[in-house]
């Protein structure tokens, strides 16, 4: 078995490791907890969404108004109940008149945002943003975009595309828990979502280290293994 000196400087390691890393140890255990306990599709909002129903326009051939384009990808976009084709991601472009539109309005994003979000909730504010960081909560989507706050206690957003028209994301309280959270468990503390950081990589070993002096810590001191120790070196 290891000498007194050893065993004095695995147990000071094993408890300054500990302290130094409880505080992840916990936020790691907190934050797999509320995860095992959330239902991933209230987390997204979809109890805030309409499902979804089909909606059919009857439109010309569309030659005549996508004739001056060149065209490598075409979709049909509905905005305040009109057509509108979203040429090659770029363009919006009015599938009965043909003429383009470079932002939707306002008044046109509620209409998008209502046909998406349930009935029954006021719209509170509502802003155009140009751009956000890398903590926002509509990072990594398409701007300019409208934001569209809801009276409601579970301070309720969404988010619809200025540029194309799309509704894009809703956001309420749980779904800024869950992010909080999955940013502490992951330790990317810049977009959330890498799990390779050197902070996340350095953390986990040391944690092993940890553990694993816990156990040598039992090894060493557990009477019965010294008695076996001691019986075999006789």
């Amino acid at each position: 078995m290891v000498n007194r000196h050893t065993a004095r400087k695995i147990r000071k390691a094993h408890r300054y490791l500990g302290l130094f890393l409880g505080v992840q140890f916990l936020m790691w255990t907190i934050s797999g907890i509320y995860f095992s306990w959330s239902d991933i599709d209230e987390i997204h909002g979809d109890h805030f969404k309409k499902v979804q129903k089909p909606i059919t326009h009857k439109l010309s051939e569309p030659n005549s108004v996508l004739a001056n384009y060149t065209i490598s990808s075409l979709n049909l976009h509905t905005i305040a109940d009109q057509p509108y084709y979203w040429i090659n991601d770029s363009i919006l472009v009015h599938a009965y008149t043909g003429v383009e539109k470079s932002l939707i309005t306002e008044q046109e994003a509620k209409a998008v945002a209502k046909r998406h979000i349930i009935d029954g909730l006021n719209i509170k504010t509502i802003k155009r943003i140009d751009a956000v960081g890398n903590y926002h909560e509509y990072r990594g989507r398409p701007l300019p975009a409208y934001a569209i706050t809801y009276d409601h206690p579970d301070r309720l957003v969404a988010y619809v595309s200025a540029k194309d028209g799309l509704f894009q994301r809703v956001r309420h309280q749980s779904w800024r828990w869950f992010d909080f959270l999955w940013m502490t468990h992951t330790m990317d503390y810049q977009g959330r979502d890498d799990f390779n950081t050197l902070l996340l990589r350095v953390f986990s070993a040391l944690g092993l280290i940890t553990v694993l002096s816990g156990f040598l810590l039992w090894f060493i001191s557990s009477r019965r293994m010294i008695k076996i120790v001691k019986k075999n070196r006789k």
